[in-house]
């Protein structure tokens, strides 16, 4: 861990959030000059008092011991870049457009890597009022089921989250014509498949 690195960093959010040092150093019951020594590299922060650190300054706590920190690129809003995340411990899902550290239940994730259109995995897809009905046979027992589908556009996200001993259907709306179909297989992963009625 570089000191200076660090210290230079921890001072740069700490304008960035208005904070002085006492503000800092109450936040954490020290005193402002251990503030200060950060500030100008005479010492790191204790390992004891890290976690409430990268809390008081909202910054991840590796990217504070790295000294630096990563910026991404502008997000240009097309959300066919979409990335899925589950959380293979509580099924939390997230989504984002663009890269990012993204984490849960103290673990990183990785996006999930969409595999196309599976035999097992097959969905009818129905025109009803001004709606796609979309459903599948798939099993939905507790251990095996789809935990959500989604429909993707380059505009517009439509998450439907489904669960164990439900039917495996939802209603999309035609809106999401040309789009593409996204689920998620508990046992499977992720797959993707065109949006299109089967006479089209």
């Amino acid at each position: 861990m570089d000191c200076e690195k660090v210290g230079k960093l921890i001072q740069q959010l700490r304008k960035e959030h208005g904070y002085t040092q006492q503000q800092v150093a109450n936040a954490l019951n020290i005193s402002n000059k251990t503030v200060s020594k950060w500030e100008n590299g005479f010492g790191c922060p204790d390992v004891s008092i890290l976690g409430e650190l990268s809390i008081v300054l909202g910054v991840d706590l590796e990217q504070m011991l790295n000294g630096k920190l990563r910026m991404n690129h502008f997000d240009n809003g097309n959300m066919k870049r979409i990335k899925f995340y589950v959380c293979p411990f509580c099924g939390n899902v997230l989504t984002g457009t663009g890269s990012g550290n993204i984490s849960c239940c103290g673990r990183k994730l990785t996006p999930l890597i969409p595999q196309m259109h599976l035999s097992e995995h097959t969905f009818t897809m129905e025109e009803i009022d001004l709606d796609y009905y979309v459903s599948s046979d798939h099993p939905m027992s507790k251990g095996h089921y789809i935990s959500f589908i989604a429909c993707v556009r380059t505009d517009k996200v439509l998450l439907n989250r489904l669960y164990p001993e439900q039917s495996c259907a939802v209603r999309i709306p035609l809106s999401f014509h040309k789009g593409t179909l996204y689920a998620y297989c508990t046992e499977h992963g992720l797959w993707a498949m065109p949006m299109e009625l089967e006479n089209e």
